[in-house]
């Protein structure tokens, strides 16, 4: 079934296409394939971004926050870079432009999805503690995109590369590869002995 990708917000969209539109932005931005680019480069599947944060906390459920929208670059046939967003005290704003392995990760990963048989509303969900980025396919598809927890049947599909022990673009539900992550995290009884 088709994605609902959920727009993003205007003022987000716009200070891409400006820096899209800037020679100096460009030009700066540490994206060889985006400055070499032949043709107009257009910013396409904006996806909110959300960071879960301390999931080895005990203190309650870990809590998911949104940090930006990141839009893939496309230009011609396939997308040669990534443009991320942040929430400012004055609005949206650019952030940076970026390029590497998570693009093309996270175009097989929204492929898979379209294959899946329910609708989700795609967003990515970093884990920073792992060094780890997935696609997290939220089954309210309609939910405002910059709010909302990661429930117990929404799926995540880690992004190559993915920490050591999880396979890349292997679709899990939330209760079951939360668990994991928490646990890659806990230190062990004789490793907190060693680390005192």
């Amino acid at each position: 079934m088709p994605l609902h990708v959920p727009p993003a917000p205007a003022p987000a969209l716009r200070s891409v296409l400006t820096a899209l539109g800037s020679p100096t932005a460009v030009r700066e931005a540490r994206t060889p394939s985006l400055r070499a680019a032949q043709g107009p480069a257009t910013p396409e599947l904006p996806l909110p971004l959300h960071v879960l944060d301390h999931i080895t906390e005990t203190t309650g459920p870990s809590r998911a926050r949104l940090t930006g929208w990141r839009f893939l670059i496309r230009c011609g046939e396939r997308a040669v870079a990534a443009a991320d967003t942040m929430l400012t005290p004055d609005g949206w704003a650019f952030s940076h432009f970026f390029e590497g392995p998570y693009i093309r990760s996270t175009e097989r990963a929204l492929r898979q999805a379209e294959s899946l048989p329910q609708t989700y509303q795609p967003r990515l969900l970093s884990v920073p503690e792992l060094y780890m980025l997935t696609l997290w396919l939220h089954g309210e598809r309609t939910a405002d995109p910059a709010s909302g927890q990661p429930a117990a049947d929404d799926i995540l599909v880690p992004l190559a590369p993915a920490p050591p022990g999880i396979a890349p673009h292997r679709p899990h539900r939330v209760a079951e590869l939360l668990p994991v992550l928490t646990l890659r995290l806990t230190p062990t009884p004789a490793a907190a002995g060693l680390l005192a």
